[in-house]
């Protein structure tokens, strides 16, 4: 293993040397005869990453290779390309075997280069559980809005098109997509429909429906909104109620998952040599396994225990 890490570190440093040899030189004009608005290429070992970012890139794309899919990015609000979510996931994977080859404890090194290629996935599901969270929290202040320009004299789209001007994000990127996308021919309630379904929002849905049926029927359509907003409201009131009394449910449960993960790992770095037989015998293997399986089924079960629906 550490004969396969060594080749394994020298074929990198000599990919990497071979990059920035390839890499052109600086111009070869002096910095005062240069344009005013050119931009610097930045240091050798900037455009040494760029160039073997954008190389691993065109890779990735030909081959269709994806860690995470570009909807769940922009989802996310991460303007990151793949290319860079396979360097930094490479690097966290040799960081985490050299670490563990340098500790001693290589088995412990290995399972967390394993788990690295996971990491992505869970980041980027975070954020767009975050970023919708605060999408709700937002609907409030942009129904506001909303009312307050239809008020005005303004049309509905003018109205979101408004909102989208102060508000702050994620709504402001949603609204401005719901009038571009209208601006380009599609349906307001599609458009509508789709923000509600990328924002898992049931409460935008009422804003939609809302909306149609005054195009439908017609009417104070800033009331109607005033009305939601208020609804909309009380919701928020009730789920902040059960939120609280439910933190303690769900910090227990993340205590329980996490509590024989840190003990395995406080036991690899104080005494190593206590913890070997547990991953070089097939017993500990089948054991290690077993535990897997059984912490994944009390995560599911605490998760349905905590996620209260209403």
């Amino acid at each position: 293993m550490e004969l396969m890490l060594g080749c394994g570190l020298i074929l990198g440093a000599g990919g990497a040397a071979a990059i920035i040899a390839l890499q052109p030189g600086s111009p070869a004009l002096p910095a005062s005869r240069r344009r005013p608005t050119a931009a610097s290429r930045g240091s050798l070992l900037g455009r040494a990453r760029r160039g073997a970012a954008d190389a691993l890139q065109g890779w990735l794309t030909g081959h269709r290779v994806r860690l995470v899919s570009p909807e769940q990015l922009e989802l996310a609000g991460l303007n990151v390309r793949q290319a860079d979510l396979v360097l930094i996931v490479g690097g966290a994977m040799l960081a985490a075997l050299l670490i563990g080859a340098v500790a001693g404890v290589l088995p412990l090194g290995i399972l967390a280069a394993l788990v690295a290629p996971v990491l992505p996935r869970v980041v980027v599901r975070s954020k767009i559980a975050a970023r919708r969270k605060r999408f709700d929290g937002q609907l409030g202040d942009t129904l506001h809005l909303l009312s307050g320009g239809l008020r005005a004299g303004h049309s509905i789209l003018r109205a979101i098109d408004a909102a989208a001007a102060e508000s702050p994000e994620p709504t402001a990127h949603e609204m401005r997509r719901v009038v571009r996308d209208t601006a380009l021919g599609r349906d307001l309630l599609a458009s509508l429909e789709e923000t509600s379904v990328r924002m898992a929002s049931e409460d935008f849905v009422w804003v939609a429906q809302a909306i149609q049926i005054n195009r439908e029927v017609g009417g104070n359509l800033a009331e109607v909104l005033d009305q939601v907003n208020e609804t909309i409201r009380e919701r928020g009131e009730i789920k902040g109620h059960i939120a609280a009394l439910a933190a303690e449910g769900k910090f227990s449960a993340y205590i329980l998952m996490a509590l024989p993960v840190g003990i395995v790992a406080m036991l690899m770095v104080v005494n190593p040599s206590y913890m070997t037989p547990l991953f070089t015998s097939v017993l500990g293997w089948v054991m290690v396994g077993a535990s897997v399986v059984l912490m994944a089924i009390g995560g599911l079960w605490l998760r349905k225990i905590i996620d209260i629906k209403f």
